[in-house]
């Protein structure tokens, strides 16, 4: 993983992030097609009108090929939002995970944010294994239908 690069994200990255989403979560979690346009959505709103100053995506890619993201955006004047945050499967269990993850808190921290907060499910454990190791905080979490299937929603938080 030493090769691997974390670049900005661009706009061009949106079709890709967007169709791994939809194809992984239905193939690991069942989700049905309500998810990639959810993911949509939240990209184009990001291309649109995100802040550089104080909201990022990062793409981490080898040798051209896309391997994961993760994104930064501004809750409110304190809280940054950990969004979108994916590994492709054969990029996992090799510390990329941890060091997109630090790349995304260290940017909230110098960016001036005081506290950062996310959205998961339980069913993602390593993912929730990692944000337990870096000092994260579940405080919440409840069962949900969403995307076709019955999960357990969190919300984690981390002061920074």
């Amino acid at each position: 993983m030493d090769s691997v690069t974390l670049r900005p994200f661009r706009a061009d990255d949106a079709p890709w992030l967007v169709e791994r989403h939809g194809t992984l979560y239905a193939e690991a979690e069942g989700f049905d097609d309500s998810f990639a346009p959810l993911v949509a959505e939240i990209l184009e709103a990001f291309v649109a009108d995100h802040d550089p100053t104080c909201e990022r995506g990062w793409i981490a890619e080898e040798a051209g090929q896309r391997l994961g993201s993760i994104f930064c955006v501004r809750l409110d004047e304190t809280t940054a939002k950990l969004r979108l945050f994916l590994l492709v499967p054969e990029a996992r269990g090799k510390g990329l995970g941890r060091r997109l993850l630090e790349a995304c808190m260290g940017f909230a921290r110098d960016t001036g944010y005081r506290d950062m907060q996310l959205w998961t499910h339980e069913s993602h454990r390593a993912a929730c294994a990692l944000y337990a190791s870096a000092g994260w905080h579940l405080t919440d979490s409840k069962p949900v239908r969403s995307f076709g299937v019955d999960l357990v929603e969190q919300t984690w938080k981390i002061t920074l």
